[in-house]
């Protein structure tokens, strides 16, 4: 049987951390920036923490298996 191969889009969008939760980069800061507020602009800056249901799914993809 050969390896499982790890889902390369998942590979490009999403880490694990130490402990084995998914880190991901928010969406909606590519362009239309001058009409979002500051605020809005730095939190999305931050990377973010994926909820375990949707983590699962993620970790199988990233795995290969």
């Amino acid at each position: 049987m050969p390896k499982m191969k790890s889902h390369r889009g998942a590979k490009k969008r999403f880490s694990l951390t130490g402990k084995g939760k998914v880190k991901f980069k928010h969406a909606f800061l590519r362009h239309c920036l001058e009409h979002k507020p500051k605020s809005a602009k730095k939190g999305l800056m931050k990377t973010g923490i994926m909820k375990e249901c949707d983590a699962r799914r993620v970790r199988l993809l990233l795995r290969g298996g």
